[in-house]
This record gives structure tokens, C-alpha cells and sequence, in this order.
């Protein structure tokens, strides 16, 4: 055993082979091991691995016979394959041989075939056109039948019928066949058209159509009541047969149109009822309003102006009451009034854009037509509800050359307007200066009148049909804001030496009013549409940065921006200018407040009563004047500024030049206190309820001066120990809770150690 046990030893395992040794060795090992008693199974064990041995002979053998018949099986199926294979290539030969051979049998017969095939072709489409021109000569045969048992109702919908017919054969080559169609259509439509726009006018004249008088005193619906009805029923009859024939119309008539450089929106044309319905107006517009009639002159735009608004009212009622049950019953969309109103409004365009060439040049001509036109579209959207998704006379007005000439009138009349408010003897005299509730603003004349200008220039120019015009217009009105300004700051400087005075003061509150309106402004619906226009016109050109893009997107600049701005840095340097001036009052009235003896002033417990400081006096009354003539002068908004900026000032020059420039003693602090929080406060009373709030500086100064004894002295420790150690964290917050609980919160700790040591009167402690 001590030989197995040094041999297992030398026993190395070899990874790169099967390891027969190596394994017997660790078989004995796992089985036997250092026991000498575990011998007496070697008899089980050999027995057991004879067994293990001829169960493993008997597999391989096993595997070994049928290993062979696998792979024979194999070999047999694949060379069954191959010959399958070789029988399916020669039947596929055999076939593709058969093919190519009737191929070519077949070739003569296909070419006949084609040729058949092309002949059958040709002559189904000869059939086909045959078709056609037997179906058109049809309904040609069908209509005559209809007019000769005048049965003009059925003869209008066959020609009806005949014209979607051409509509549905436009898309054919057949040139020859669309002629015939469109000829056949057109000799039809002619007779149809003729006859039925004579019944019709005959009605019209019966119901004495049109009216030229006003509604009230129209006799419309005949003069015999007891045949009214045969005659609107006639009217009505014949007007849905004339429906009938607008396809045919709309192929066989093309529409006036004016010029492309008019941008006109797309319209469809009049209905054929309505057209011959307006043929006398348009007869009498074209009679009174062309040539050398003396009706038709360049001066006098208003006369056919008002004259289509009057033939529109005078119709309203007639067509609401009579045509638009017609149409409603024939299923149109058609609204009878509004497309009478567009067909009288085409004349106007078409006027306007024979006359506007003919005094473009004239201001006075030119000026007057735009007011009319713009009164004209004002009634005609306001009254009569037309559409502004029709043509206007807002489309031939922004045409490039008449566009161009309407800013430059508008500008040239907006400066001279400019000129003669400012030299107006009235100009800086508010319009409701005796009325106290209107005149919360003190708006001078010419403020006010310069904010109306703008104001009926965007009434002027909102319904034109683009964005762009709108914007350019909007440039204008930037332009004479910036040209109002500058003309405002030379009226100031000339008034810069009386800054206080009523011209100087009426200055200030127009530029003020003028912000303000231009901010309200910035809020409404129509400058925050051209907002996102002008967006729109910067993101497109590059012209603005991604900042400023992103502002205007976000709605928080507006299209004012720049001029309120401008107008904001004039109003705070006015403001500034007037502050200075007064302070610079004040600061001499004081002079005298200055020198007071602080040091040796009776104490308040040897006076009687305390009064005020009568070096005081002065610049108390400065004040008071000031205030009370500058509240009078500005309005509300601005004197709230002017007080607060002039309490400021006041406040820090009390403070650095009265009070930290002396000493106090008792009677001295005691004197300023009354003098300031009896006195210099109650000034500003009338305008908030705390005014010390306003002088906190002095206010805080008196609270140190004023300090009983144990207090200050106490004060004074606390403030000593916290700077002799101010490294220390937390001795800092017990000094600033000791002067906050005094009521001190803006003078600096070093501040107040100052006003401590102006303490005239302190105890001996033996310190």
C-alpha cells in the first residue's frame, strides 16, 4: 500500500490527452484509500467493472453494425435523387424544345392576331366616338323637342346635362369632338339663354325692377295686387331655369378680370339670374360714370360710390325676401344679397383701377379717394355684411404704385398734422383740465391728438388683405411716433431752464401717455397678429437674432418695444432733471438747518412744548411748494415717481450732511426727531400712509440718537464685543438681532457705531 500511496504520487495528470494512469489512479484512490480493511471488496469491484466492461463491448458492438446500414441507406437515397433529377432535365429539355417550336409556328399567327386586335381597337374607339356624337345630337334632338312643345324646363336641364358632358371630354385629344360639343352647347345655350333672359326681364319690368328709390317708397310686387303671384311665380320659375344654364354659361363665358398685379382672391362668376338681374345698373353706372358725362369726374369719387351703396340698400329687402327663398329651394349655397353686392362692387374695382392712374400724383385728389374708398368699404362691411374674403377696393389700393403713393400721402399729411398741433396755441393745454375725473392723465392737447392720428391710421389701413401691407404701415406709424419724440425732446431742451415749469410738466405727461397707450396697444388682438407676422417676415430673412426671435415668439417684447423704450429713457431723464432741480432747492434752503447747534439745545424736559426748528422753515416750504405745484401739474403716475425719487435724495442728504456732520446732545436728538417725524414726514402724508418708510435712513438715525441711556450703553457693548470678534460666527446674528429689535434694518452695523459716538452726553462708567 505504501508503494500505491508513492507511486499515486508520481502520478501526473496530462491535460492534452485521455489520461488512462492518471484516472486508474484516482479510481483506487476514491475506492480502496489509505484502508486497509476496504481490500475485501476488490472481489465486488472487479465484478463490477467486468460488468461495466461488457455492457460498453455491447453497445460498440451495436453501434458498429448499424453505423454501416445508415450510411448505405444514405447513398441509396441520394443516387435515387440524382436519377430523378436526370429524368426531370430531359423532360424539361423535351418541354423547352416543344415550346420554342410552337413559338415559332405561332409567330405568323400573333402578327395577324395584332393587327385584328389594332382593327378592333380602332374601330371600337370610331364606336365610341360615334357613341358620343349620336348621345350629343340626342339631346340637340331632345332639346328642339323640348322648345317646340315649349318645354323650356326640360330643355334647360338637358343643356344642362349636354354641359357636364363637355366638362367630363375635356380631358380627350379629340379636338374635332370637344368642337362639336362646345358648338352644340353654345347654339343652345344662345336660344335658351335669349328667350329666357327676355321672360325674365319682362317679369323684372313688371315688378318695376330695379329700384332707385329708398325701400320705403318702393312700389315693388305690382300695381294689380290680384296678379302678383302669377308673377312671382313666373319670376321664380324662370330664375331656376336660368340656374340651370350656369354650367353652360361659366364654359361658354370667361369673366372680366382685372390685371394679376391687383391680387384679387379668387371668386367664382355671378350667377347667370343675378347678372341679368343687374345689367340695367350696370347699364346706368357705366352711363353716369365713364366718358365725358359731367357725372363722372375725378374730384368726386363719393357719387358712384354712394350710389352702389344706395342700389344695394334700395335691393337688400327684395333679394332677401323674394331671390333667396329661390335659391334656398333649388339646394344653391348661394347668399343672394352678398353676391348682388360683389357683382356691384367689381364695378367699383374696376373703376378705381381706370381712375387711380389718372391722379396719382395728385396729394389732394389722391388723398380725398382713399378717405372715400375707406368710408365706402366701412359701410359696406359694417352695414350690408359683405365678406373680406371677396374682392375690395382694398386689393386695388395695395397694388404696388398706389400703395406706395398711400404711405407717402399718409406720412406727408401726418407731419404737417404733426406741425400745426405742436404750434397750436393749445397744444400743451389739456382738453379736460377743468373735468377732475378725465384729466386723471393731464394729457396735453397734442399728445392726444397725435394718439388719435395713429389711432385712425390703423382704423385706416386694418383690412387690408395682406400682412405685409399691414406691416409696412405699421413702419409708418413707428416712424412719426419716433419723429413725435424727437420734435418733444427739442420743445424740452428748449424748456430745460424752467424745468419746473407748466410746458415742461405738460411735455413730460405726453411722452408719458404716449408709453402708456403704446403698452395697451401692445396687447391687442390685431398688433399681436402682426407680431406673429413680423416673426414670421424676420425668421424667413435672418434679420434679427435668435434672442430676439425667441422674445417675440414668446410674446414678451411687442412691435412698441423700441419706441416705448425710447420714450421710458426720455421720461426717467425729465424726471431726473426736475428731482435735481428741486433738491438743489432744498439743499439751499437748508443751509441754514445745517449750522444748527445741536450740541447745546435745551432738553425736551426744559421746554414747554417742542416746536419746529426754525432753521427748518425754509426747507420745509421748499418742499411743501414743490410738491404741492408738481402734484398739480403731473399726472398721477408720474408725481408718485417724482416724490419718491425726491425722498430718497432728501433722506441721504439729511442724513450724510446734517446728521453725521454734528454731534447731539439730549435736546439736540430730541429737536431732529420732532423736527422730522412731526414735520418732514407728514409732507409726503397726503400720498402714502407710512411715509417714513420713504427716510429710513433718518428715521433709524433718530432711533440711535434717541436711545435712553442704559440702552445706547447696552447697544454699545453688544456692538464693541460683536467687531472685537468678528471671526467668530456666532456672535455676528446677536448684533443684528439687537439693532433689528430696535427697529434698525438699513443702517450697517459700522453705521451705527458712528451715530452712537455722535452721543454728545454719555455717563462715566470708570472705563
Amino acid at each position: 500500500m505504501a508503494a500505491i500511496a508513492v507511486r499515486k504520487k508520481e502520478v501526473s495528470r496530462d491535460l492534452d490527452h485521455c489520461d488512462i494512469p492518471y484516472y486508474v489512479s484516482e479510481f483506487v484512490e476514491r475506492e480502496v484509500g489509505n484502508d486497509y480493511d476496504s481490500l475485501r471488496k476488490l472481489d465486488n469491484l472487479i465484478d463490477k467493472l467486468s460488468a461495466n466492461k461488457k455492457q460498453l463491448e455491447e453497445q460498440v458492438l451495436t453501434v458498429s453494425s448499424e453505423v454501416p446500414k445508415r450510411i448505405q441507406n444514405a447513398l441509396k437515397n441520394a443516387e435515387d435523387s440524382k436519377k430523378s433529377l436526370s429524368r426531370l432535365l430531359e423532360e424539361e429539355t423535351l418541354l423547352s424544345d416543344s415550346i420554342s417550336s410552337h413559338l415559332m409556328k405561332a409567330q405568323p399567327w400573333m402578327e395577324d392576331l395584332d393587327v385584328l386586335i389594332s382593327q378592333v381597337e380602332e374601330i371600337e374607339r370610331h364606336l365610341a366616338y360615334l357613341k358620343w356624337i349620336s348621345r350629343i345630337e340626342e339631346l340637340s334632338d331632345s332639346i328642339q323637342q323640348y322648345l317646340m312643345t315649349n318645354n323650356v324646363p326640360e330643355a334647360a336641364s338637358t343643356l344642362a346635362f349636354m354641359a357636364e358632358l363637355d366638362i367630363k371630354l375635356q380631358e380627350s385629344s379629340c379636338s374635332h369632338l370637344l368642337a362639336f360639343v362646345r358648338s352644340t352647347v353654345k347654339f343652345w345655350h344662345k336660344i335658351l339663354k335669349d328667350k329666357l333672359s327676355s321672360d325674365f326681364e319682362e317679369v323684372l319690368t313688371q315688378l318695376r325692377w330695379p329700384f332707385v328709390g329708398p325701400p320705403q317708397s318702393q312700389a315693388f310686387g305690382l300695381a294689380a295686387p290680384a296678379s302678383a303671384p302669377d308673377v312671382y311665380n313666373n319670376l321664380e320659375m324662370l330664375f331656376c331655369q336660368l340656374l340651370k344654364l350656369q354650367t353652360s354659361d361659366e364654359l361658354l363665358t370667361k369673366p372680366k378680370q382685372l390685371p394679376e398685379k391687383y391680387s384679387l382672391p379668387p371668386s367664382p362668376p355671378i350667377i347667370l339670374p343675378i347678372q341679368i338681374m343687374l345689367n340695367p345698373l350696370q347699364k346706368r353706372f357705366k352711363y353716369h360714370f365713364t366718358g365725358n358725362k359731367q357725372t363722372n369726374v375725378l374730384n368726386k369719387p363719393e357719387w358712384y360710390l354712394t350710389q352702389v351703396l344706395m342700389w344695394i340698400g334700395n335691393h337688400a329687402k327684395f333679394l332677401d325676401d323674394k331671390i333667396q327663398p329661390i335659391l334656398d329651394k333649388a339646394g344653391s349655397s348661394v347668399n343672394a344679397g352678398l353676391e348682388f353686392s360683389r357683382a356691384l362692387v367689381m364695378l367699383i374695382l374696376e373703376k378705381l383701377a381706370a381712375d387711380i392712374p389718372c391722379l396719382l400724383y395728385d396729394d389732394t385728389l389722391f388723398c380725398h379717394l382713399v378717405d372715400e374708398v375707406l368710408l365706402f368699404e366701412r359701410e359696406l362691411y359694417s352695414v350690408h355684411g359683405y365678406l373680406s374674403t371677396f374682392p375690395s377696393c382694398m386689393h386695388i389700393l395695395s397694388e404696388e404704385s398706389c400703395f406706395q403713393r398711400w404711405l407717402t400721402v399718409e406720412k406727408k399729411f401726418a407731419l404737417q398734422k404733426m406741425d400745426s398741433m405742436l404750434s397750436s396755441e393749445a397744444a400743451w393745454i389739456s382738453q379736460y383740465k377743468d373735468i377732475t375725473d378725465v384729466d386723471e392723465m393731464k394729457v396735453p392737447d397734442c399728445a392726444e391728438t397725435f394718439m388719435t392720428l395713429l389711432l385712425v391710421i390703423t382704423d385706416r389701413y386694418k383690412n387690408l388683405p395682406t400682412a405685409s401691407r399691414k406691416l409696412q404701415f405699421l413702419g409708418l406709424q413707428k416712424e412719426l411716433v419716433d419723429d413725435f419724440r424727437i420734435r418733444l425732446t427739442q420743445v424740452m431742451k428748449e424748456e430745460t431752464r424752467a424745468s419746473l415749469g407748466f410746458r415742461y410738466c405738460a411735455i413730460l405727461n405726453a411722452v408719458n401717455y404716449i408709453a402708456t397707450v403704446l403698452a395697451d396697444w401692445a396687447d391687442n388682438v390685431f398688433f399681436l397678429q402682426l407680431q406673429q407676422a413680423e416673426l414670421e417676415v424676420h425668421a424667413e430673412s435672418n434679420a434679427v437674432s435668435k434672442l430676439q426671435l425667441g422674445q417675440l415668439a414668446s410674446m414678451e417684447s411687442s412691435v412698441f418695444d423700441e419706441m416705448i423704450n425710447l420714450l421710458e429713457r426720455l421720461k426717467h431723464d425729465m424726471l431726473t432733471r426736475q428731482v435735481d432741480h428741486v433738491f438743489r432747492e432744498v439743499k439751499d434752503a437748508a443751509k441754514l438747518y445745517k449750522k444748527e447747534r445741536w450740541l447745546s439745545l435745551p432738553s425736551q424736559a426744559e421746554q414747554a412744548v417742542m416746536s419746529l426748528s426754525s432753521t427748518a422753515c425754509p426747507m420745509l416750504l421748499t418742499l411743501r411748494d414743490r410738491l404741492l405745484q408738481l402734484e398739480q401739474q403731473l399726472c398721477h403716475s408720474l408725481f408718485k415717481i417724482f416724490w419718491q425719487m425726491l425722498a430718497e435724495k432728501v433722506d441721504i442728504y439729511i442724513y450724510q450732511e446734517i446728521i453725521m456732520a454734528n454731534h447731539f446732545n439730549e435736546g439736540g436728538a430730541a429737536q431732529l426727531q420732532f423736527d422730522m417725524s412731526r414735520n418732514l414726514f407728514p409732507l409726503f402724508s397726503h400720498y402714502c400712509k407710512r411715509p417714513e418708510n420713504y427716510f429710513k435712513h433718518i428715521k433709524e438715525a433718530c432711533i440711535i440718537l434717541n436711545l435712553n441711556i442704559g440702552s445706547a450703553l447696552l447697544l454699545k457693548d453688544v456692538l464693541q464685543s460683536a467687531s472685537e470678534n468678528e471671526t467668530l460666527k456666532p456672535s455676528q446674528p446677536s448684533a443684528t438681532a439687537a439693532l433689528n429689535e430696535l427697529g434698525i434694518y438699513k443702517l450697517a452695523q459700522k453705521d451705527v457705531e458712528i451715530l452712537l459716538n455722535l452721543r454728545a452726553s454719555w455717563p462715566n462708567t470708570g472705563k
